[in-house]
């Protein structure tokens, strides 16, 4: 068995074409998606994701406002600034890019973002919506997994699921939306007792551990679908995921790659939450 490859790239370009007809719309009626973008540091990675976010969102027709900030930046300055941009009516969406520095309190930053602003669906409001089952946003790569899943053509319904990774970036979320759509869910994580085992019975298996290689192909069970979430950059710079990819895809019947799987996906949902919180603001 070959694996099917899940193209985040062309779905992502396919929810950029949804996005674009959809702000070409509220821009008829007198609203320009607005989404502010807060970089402090010189974090690299950091950088390189805040240019990609900023560019998809001006190629859809949303304005895109960039705010850095320098390293060393107080956590009273920060928080003025997100709620400087939480009264801005040209402010639809509000991201503060992570991690932090570690002198800032990233939960109070996140609690300070107003929660129809939170396009990233880390507020804890958002994140309690989606536990209960009626979100207002979704954070962007567990809603990018779950369309990943649905290109995939998986039955969820009765579905055997696993997580793995707790994180209320990825984990916990990703939990709950598989949860709402009638899947069975273990969600696993470092104390998980015999995890090959686990996994070995799952249908369906998120990987979002943040170690390399950590889901060993054998674990996977014939025909099941693999989701990666993982980005790892190795010395040598190449980019792998949580799982053994080449052992993985000979035993899956779907599966994401690393780079260009979940990725791309969790940009395009930002821009999806960006133009759902104009469209209910307007």
């Amino acid at each position: 068995m070959t694996a099917r490859i899940l193209d985040g790239k062309a779905l992502a370009a396919q929810v950029k074409q949804e996005v674009r007809a959809r702000v070409a719309t509220v821009k008829a009626r007198g609203v320009t998606p607005g989404l502010a973008v807060v970089l402090v540091g010189d974090d690299p990675a950091s950088a390189v994701y805040v240019r990609s976010k900023t560019k998809d969102a001006r190629e859809c027709g949303i304005e895109a406002f960039d705010h850095k900030l320098p390293a060393d930046v107080s956590q009273a300055t920060l928080l003025a600034l997100v709620a400087k941009l939480g009264a801005d009516p040209a402010v639809h969406g509000i991201l503060v890019q992570l991690p932090l520095p570690r002198h800032l309190d990233a939960d109070q930053v996140i609690e300070a973002i107003p929660p129809h602003k939170d396009v990233d669906g880390l507020h804890p409001e958002s994140l309690g919506r989606v536990a209960q089952g009626r979100p207002r946003f979704v954070a962007c790569t567990p809603q990018g997994c779950m369309r990943l899943l649905a290109l995939a053509g998986v039955e969820l319904a009765g579905a055997s699921a696993v997580v793995i990774g707790r994180s209320v970036l990825v984990g916990k979320p990703a939990s709950y939306l598989l949860t709402s759509a009638s899947a069975t869910v273990t969600l696993c994580h470092s104390k998980t007792k015999d995890l090959p085992a686990v996994i070995a019975a799952a249908d369906v298996v998120v990987a979002a551990i943040g170690k390399p290689e950590f889901v060993r192909g054998a674990w996977i069970k014939p025909g099941a679908v693999v989701i990666d979430v993982g980005i790892n950059r190795m010395p040598d710079g190449k980019l792998i995921g949580d799982v053994e990819y080449a052992a993985a895809a000979e035993r899956a019947s779907a599966i994401t790659p690393v780079p260009g799987g979940v990725g791309p996906m969790t940009r395009a949902c930002l821009l999806e939450n960006t133009v759902l919180a104009a469209e209910s603001a307007s």
